[in-house]
């Protein structure tokens, strides 16, 4: 099959959040340069060599006999990898074919798909057929995971982790009408856009309307699509107004942000603090990105921690969507060192064509291992990894975290190290995906799953705290305690942060306040896009990805 993304990505998978109603987001649609019907015709223009346009139910042709034929061919030569596009004169039919080989070929669930005729869809509305409909016992759909990016702004964003935007995370603590939606938190200050410093704002602050439109009771598509358009700007330059009330105080603000290229910055904070408990050291680290810069910042937050003789660890993935797989693999083996050695991170599980190969690559299947040395992502390959050499660490969670987050706590707890979970239940990501440029569009959908040392995944409903009610997923030791807007994050008096350290002290004595009402998100959602459909966060910094 034809492999045409960047040469960086050729052989990585990626995995990331649900996405809730994803046809209704124009951020997560991501035409396909076929826009409208196709004519029927086989396109074949003056270079193109289209296969047979004939659609026959339950025969397949190789989707690499479709590759590359496309109705808005690009020219010219990709930025990032050098290399001519491999384009060629087609039709938005031969595009829908190869999306229904493709997906044949490598869709986890393909023997699922309702194998319908291509020359009837748009590419874009065609991609959204081309999964399973199934639904989990709860009644969430099986693959909340399907979508597509512009090539260009994938290959932006996985490179440099650069995206357009105000360096502002929101978080939804309550998705319905009346909605609440608290700012999370903001990137570095030296990494703020002019507009958002200026502004003033701080964690806590509430969002109450984006370019006058009620954020907080409007349900109509308009006014969804002009929240979407605020919130994921897709411009440099653009400027949108938003109305906010800071905490503590009673009277609205409204501060006119420009969108500018905003580099994440992904280890937000790093910080040791004595538990008031024991008077022991507890290192504490807010992670909110596992992408390549990430792999030199978490080294020197290990080599901090181990100068200054911490005896726990709080790992803070409550808005960590996810990244690179080794880099989830890389912090297990820097928590739990020797215990890890050897031992399998994660095994990837393909469809049921596939058993002992990797579809992708043509390699055998082989686990990702505990990695003990740097994959030179930020840091020169090959070189050893500190490690704490822990027995435990406590993870802070939300509904933000997701995917390559959620291994970590997988791949720890299949080897035997002690997680304790401390916050809300996870998204619920298991499986992953390769990303496949077609045409200037980028795919994603879903091709394995994957189970920790024990042979243990399935966690599609998350990862809950012990207390959490109603019980949703998998539980895991810990507390259920809602997000804490009114301190900032690292401040040991913060709630979650706060529970973390006292379930350290004394796990068996560990008295868990009161769960929130509601904690557990409804199963057929989760943070970074509301349940309204309103794009908090775009998908792009949401994934899993394999890199090998």
């Amino acid at each position: 099959m034809s492999q045409v993304v960047s040469s960086r990505w050729a052989r990585a998978a990626c995995w990331w959040l649900p996405v809730a109603a994803v046809a209704a987001l124009s951020g997560c649609g991501g035409g396909s340069g076929g826009a409208g019907l196709s004519s029927g015709s086989t396109g074949s223009g003056s270079s193109g060599t289209s296969a047979s346009s004939a659609w026959t139910p339950g025969v397949f042709e190789p989707s690499a006999n479709f590759a590359a034929l496309c109705q808005d061919p690009r020219s010219g030569t990709d930025p990032y990898t050098g290399q001519p596009y491999p384009d060629k004169q087609g039709s938005t039919l031969d595009e829908n074919n190869w999306l229904r080989s493709w997906t044949h070929e490598l869709y986890l669930w393909y023997d699922e798909v309702t194998d319908v005729n291509p020359a009837l869809y748009s590419t874009a509305d065609y991609f959204q057929l081309m999964k399973t409909m199934a639904t989990t016992s709860s009644g969430a759909p099986v693959d909340r995971f399907h979508y597509t990016y512009p090539t260009a702004t994938w290959e932006a964003l996985s490179e440099s982790d650069v995206e357009v935007g105000y360096g502002v995370q929101w978080e939804i603590v309550a998705a319905s009408p009346p909605r609440n939606v608290q700012l999370a938190y903001l990137e570095p200050a030296a990494d703020l856009p002019a507009d958002t410093a200026a502004a003033g704002l701080v964690r806590g602050d509430t969002l109450l309307d984006v370019d006058g439109v009620d954020v907080v009771n409007s349900n109509d598509q308009t006014s969804i699509d002009t929240i979407n358009a605020g919130l994921s700007p897709s411009t440099v330059g653009e400027t949108h107004t938003f109305t906010v009330q800071d905490p503590g105080s009673s009277t609205p603000r409204t501060v006119t942000l420009q969108a500018q290229s905003v580099t994440s910055v992904p280890v937000l904070l790093e910080t040791t603090v004595t538990s008031p408990e024991t008077g022991a050291t507890v290192g504490y680290i807010l992670y909110n990105d596992q992408v390549a810069p990430a792999e030199s910042e978490l080294i020197s937050a290990i080599d901090t921690f181990k100068a200054e003789g911490i005896t726990d660890l709080v790992l803070d993935l409550r808005y960590d969507g996810g990244g690179l797989l080794d880099l989830a693999s890389e912090v297990g083996y820097m928590i739990g060192g020797s215990q890890t050695a050897g031992e399998t991170f994660e095994l990837e599980q393909f469809n049921n064509q596939y058993t002992t190969t990797n579809p992708v690559t043509g390699q055998p299947n082989t686990p990702t291992p505990f990695l003990d040395t740097t994959q030179g992502f930020s840091v020169t390959a090959g070189e050893p990894l500190p490690t704490l050499d822990l027995p435990r660490v406590a993870v802070i969670t939300g509904q933000d975290t997701c995917s390559a987050s959620e291994s970590i706590i997988n791949g720890l707890e299949g080897v035997g190290i002690t997680v304790y979970q401390i916050g809300s239940t996870t998204c619920g990501k298991p499986y992953g995906f390769y990303p496949q440029d077609n045409c200037g569009t980028t795919y994603f959908s879903i091709e394995f799953q994957g189970v920790n040392a024990k042979g243990i995944g399935g966690y599609g409903e998350g990862f809950s705290p012990a207390n959490t009610t109603p019980m949703v997923g998998v539980s895991v030791p810990g507390c259920s305690v809602a997000d804490d807007f009114s301190h900032a994050l690292g401040d040991p008096t913060e709630a979650r942060f706060a529970a973390a350290l006292a379930y350290l002290a004394d796990p068996q004595a560990a008295t868990c306040p009161a769960p929130p009402t509601g904690n557990a998100p409804p199963a057929t959602v989760t943070q970074r896009q509301l349940l309204e459909q309103i794009f908090v966060r775009s998908p792009l910094r949401q994934m899993r990805i394999l890199s090998r």
